[in-house]
């Protein structure tokens, strides 16, 4: 008789707990800012008394019109302990609890250091890079599993295979690695590109493991480099599991339809919309809270619940996987007020920490508005304490430059002009200067694979100010074509990553000719910019193009180094006494690619073969 009144006491008990997620899981002491909010929750969890163990109070308790959550805040400097119960009480007694963790956070943390101009970020899409662990391409609790065979299928590509190859990496020259998202997305298709997250804290697991993440970012300091996170605030997918039971009604941004029906409409992404001083309502409206796309729900940074979530979990996701930078997607689609608040609040807990924002707008008046401290932001009243943005507007006229013949403002010269805007910018050196990204055309599928493209390319972004990024497999000569065959075509495996690969582009042995002249001028490039500060923070002296040759000068008070371009299909020899202000007490020249060496005083000539570029050292 006993037994069976203890057991349906037991099973009375159980049936009363609540609790199926608390985020964040655990947090750390010693932070700047000692006020952490943690989401509890669980079937009509609102409708229990929460109490914390050891006198801890609760600073604000937060309800919603959703009985299944509860917000509980509280102050970690007066929190003494290593850890404590959250328990939720039924009258006098205790249905359900939690342990929740503070741990000590690791020595130098908050001091952090971070991506600047002296690094070369790599930009890896996961999914197609290499297959470390054939174990995890599909997982038993994820929707979409693995296929090959599917352009925009899951190719099994994951942190193992990352950590793999970390020696090419070094190799190659690079410095910092920036992942497109490895947040859990559980979407039913097209999951491989992360940008549909459905958990926030868990790396997805068809990647790895959150263990394995920050097995990543340590082995990649072991070698001097870094980890930098792509990090998405204007959207989740429609599977997260918030928003399939959202807090509020407001979590995300909703529009009525004909019928009285809450749900999607589609951006119009008129991004300018956040600065225009003619723009109507409506079109900021659908500008801002349209949805990206009808499997990503536009986050509401305004409702306080929303921005304090999303920058807890960027904190944790920092002091957890000991980050090196964070990438913003999508930036000026967000709330620009609260994304402010969301940077600054990041910016004051790590003082050195880098978050570049994608911008994706051609004028640089534009792209420059987003900067930290921007003049032109002022006239708005409006700071975004975001510390750096990506060039787009020099990405935009690159191939222009080098598909055009030269005029008052094509070919060669909208490099100049380009460069004739970096006053508008409150700090040149630490913009994001790159040929091409996952979501654009290829740069060599732009020139048929000619590798003098590449190489002019690759030699303007890696000696002008700011910080060079790559994407992967450019490196070796890499195409796809975006305009015919979509995203996928961009976004191909690295050849070698895989077991069955015919070729392995890992091994220089297996390297073809072509792949070489790629590698091993970009290998060469990137190892000596390295140690070059007068590229990494150095002023530049440009002249005008003249047949289609456009010359610049990086340097500071110890060093100088000479660049030319020569777009011209024909060799060119010029005069250098036209530099003459900025050759005073130069002699000669060593290229840093060839070791070759010139003669480079004013009183001189120089001639550059067609379609090449010489990097100069000058002595």
């Amino acid at each position: 008789m006993k037994k069976i009144t203890f057991f349906c006491l037991f099973i009375a008990v159980f049936s009363f707990a609540q609790i199926q997620k608390v985020e964040p899981a655990f947090w750390w002491h010693g932070m700047k800012n000692p006020e952490l909010q943690i989401l509890v929750y669980g079937k009509e969890i609102s409708k229990y008394q929460p109490e914390l163990s050891d006198d801890i109070k609760i600073k604000e308790l937060t309800k919603t019109e959703n009985p299944n959550y509860v917000f509980i805040t509280v102050n970690t400097d007066e929190i003494k302990k290593p850890s404590f119960k959250i328990n939720f009480k039924k009258g006098k007694r205790i249905v359900d609890s939690y342990t929740y963790e503070l741990k000590q956070r690791n020595p130098g943390s908050a001091e952090r250091s971070s991506f600047s101009s002296k690094d070369v970020m790599y930009l890896i899409m996961p999914d197609r890079f290499a297959n470390g662990d054939i174990s995890n391409d599909s997982q038993p609790d994820l929707t979409e599993k693995a296929n090959r065979s599917l352009p925009s299928g899951r190719h099994g590509g994951d942190l193992r295979g990352i950590i793999n190859n970390l020696d090419y990496l070094q190799n190659l020259g690079v410095t910092a690695l920036w992942l497109t998202p490895v947040n859990e997305d559980n979407e039913k298709q097209t999951s491989y590109h992360g940008y549909a997250q459905t958990d926030l804290y868990k790396i997805d697991g068809r990647y790895g493991s959150n263990a394995e993440y920050l097995e990543l970012s340590r082995e990649l300091k072991k070698r001097g480099m870094m980890l930098i996170q792509d990090y998405v605030t204007n959207h989740w997918g429609i599977s997260h599991w918030i928003i399939q039971d959202l807090p509020t009604k407001d979590w995300i941004h909703q529009f009525k339809d004909g019928e009285g029906k809450y749900g999607f409409k589609r951006s119009n992404y008129r991004i300018t919309s956040q600065f225009d001083t003619n723009v109507s309502e409506i079109d900021k409206k659908e500008a801002l809270n349209g949805w990206f796309d009808t499997t990503m729900p536009d986050l509401n940074q305004n409702n306080p619940l929303v921005l304090n979530y999303l920058t807890q979990n960027a904190i944790w996701w920092i002091e957890y996987a000991e980050l090196g930078g964070m990438r913003v997607d999508t930036y000026p689609y967000n709330d620009k007020m609260a994304m402010a608040k969301w940077a600054k609040a990041i910016t004051d807990e790590y003082p050195n920490f880098n978050i570049v924002g994608e911008a994706w707008m051609q004028n640089p008046a534009h792209v420059s508005f987003w900067q930290k401290d921007s003049k032109i932001a002022e006239i708005a009243n409006y700071n975004s304490h975001l510390p750096s943005v990506m060039d787009f507007s020099l990405f935009t006229d690159l191939p222009g430059a080098l598909q055009e013949q030269s005029g008052w403002d094509t070919g060669m010269m909208k490099l100049y002009n380009s460069f004739g805007n970096d006053f508008l910018y409150p700090d040149i050196n630490n913009v994001l200067v790159f040929l091409e990204n996952h979501d654009t055309q290829r740069f060599n599928e732009i020139f048929k694979g000619d590798a003098r493209y590449y190489k002019l390319a690759l030699s303007l972004i890696a000696t002008v100010r700011g910080i060079p990024q790559i994407y992967y497999g450019s490196e070796i000569g890499m195409m796809g074509n975006k305009d015919k065959l979509g995203d996928a075509d961009i976004r191909r495996d690295f050849p070698g990553g895989w077991q069955s690969d015919k070729q392995n582009a890992f091994k220089s042995e297996s390297r073809t000719a072509e792949q070489k002249k790629f590698h091993d001028f970009t290998q060469k490039l990137l190892n000596w910019r390295k140690g070059k500060e007068v590229i990494h923070n150095g002023k530049t002296t440009h002249y005008m193009p003249q047949n289609e040759v456009y010359v610049y000068f990086r340097y500071n008070q110890n060093d100088k180094v000479m660049v030319v371009l020569n777009n011209n299909a024909t060799d060119q020899t010029f005069d250098l006494n036209r530099f003459s202000e900025s050759l005073q007490n130069v002699s000669k020249g060593k290229d840093v690619v060839s070791a070759k060496e010139f003669s480079v005083s004013s009183q001189n000539k120089l001639t550059v073969p067609a379609k090449s570029s010489l990097i100069l050292e000058l002595q």
